[in-house]
């Protein structure tokens, strides 16, 4: 039986979704796109209704306004699962396929170059739970019907901590999903399919990834948020611990040569930036410095072959501008050379999501 541990601390203000405040995002300066012609593929993006857990609408229009206001050149985005538009009758190991359909056809509002020339979701990643045996082969081969030859792969989170505060509405049913049996099957399966798994942990949990990487050599393995490194409720006040102990099991982790990292999206559990009670946004170069420890490592481990870059949009929005992520980003790679940053902020999403130039 697990023990749910409560933590000591009040009920904290991060790790959970809110919706981005427009006027307060205003308040930030707006900066000039550093170099504009850069080429990104944004690998984690997210599209959903307003009914989302309190979230306003972000549809194709309201990323288009981001994307257009931050001057970058952001030429495709991936979509990853966010439990948006399940359908609402049939099997439930295929209700998932509504999102697929969803993100198809938000694909298609984006081709109309009526909203932007971005490639929205010109990768789709689903949901699909790899432990069913044979309903997931189901799940996965309706769910690559479905796409129109945008499918990818899928992302099952086994995020887990012992203080129901830290380990959220979305998370795994108990720890360890990842080395379970039937997960493992399903994986395989999953790479026998061609297509890549999304691993979603908190940073204690980084050694399961390590795991299963090793147990499944065949299988592409892609690191969500840097590996979510976590700063609040109990972990508030080690900040030198917790990152002394995400960077051993990150350099662990980049002995597999499976294994991809997307780097940023750690503005909901780092929670070294307030972003809730903070009297402005950060700038960019403020951002470097909050999150330079966790991705700069990344490309020294990893390398410009396993990196890519990521928004989290919409929501990272909660705290910043989407300018001030891209920007952010160029300043913390500003030592790397030409190649490393094409490979670093497009080419490697672009062999790994198998997205086509136009």
């Amino acid at each position: 039986m697990e023990t749910h541990v409560t933590s000591s601390q009040p009920a904290t203000r991060f790790g959970q979704l809110y919706a981005p405040n427009e006027d307060w995002l205003k308040l930030g300066r707006r900066e000039p796109a550093l170099e504009p012609d850069l080429t990104i593929i944004d690998t984690h993006t997210h599209l959903w209704d307003g009914a989302y857990a309190g979230t306003d609408r972000y549809f194709v229009e309201q990323f288009a306004r981001d994307a257009a206001e931050s001057g970058h050149n952001v030429e495709a985005t991936v979509y990853v699962e966010c439990h948006s538009m399940y359908r609402a009758h049939g099997p439930e190991h295929l209700k998932p396929v509504g999102e697929i359909e969803f993100a198809v056809g938000m694909a298609a509002m984006a081709a109309s170059r009526k909203y932007t020339a971005t490639r929205v979701a010109a990768a789709i990643v689903g949901y699909a739970d790899l432990t069913q045996g044979e309903r997931t082969r189901e799940t996965l081969e309706a769910q690559i019907e479905a796409a129109n030859g945008r499918f990818r792969g899928v992302r099952q989170r086994s995020k887990w901590d012992p203080d129901p505060v830290v380990r959220g509405a979305v998370c795994a049913d108990g720890p360890g999903l990842y080395l379970e049996p039937a997960f493992g099957r399903g994986l395989d399966l999953l790479a026998s399919l061609g297509l890549a798994f999304e691993a979603s942990v908190y940073h204690p949990q980084i050694p399961d990834i390590t795991a299963m990487a090793r147990a499944h050599s065949g299988a592409t393995i892609l690191v969500n948020h840097s590996g979510s490194p976590v700063g609040h409720c109990g972990y508030a006040g080690r900040e030198a611990e917790n990152h002394a102990q995400w960077l051993r099991d990150m350099r662990e982790l980049a002995r597999c040569p499976n294994v991809c990292v997307k780097m940023g999206g750690v503005l909901m559990h780092l929670a070294n930036y307030d972003y809730i009670g903070a009297d402005r946004p950060v700038t960019s170069k403020e951002l470097a410095a909050l999150w330079r420890p966790y991705i700069e490592p990344c490309i020294e481990l990893f390398g410009a072959d396993r990196c890519m870059v990521e928004s989290n949009f919409p929501v990272d929005k909660a705290g910043f501008s989407y300018g001030t992520v891209w920007n952010m980003f160029k300043r913390i790679t500003a030592g790397c050379s030409p190649d490393e940053k094409r490979k670093i902020f497009a080419e490697t999403a672009r062999r790994v999501y198998r997205i086509e130039r136009e």
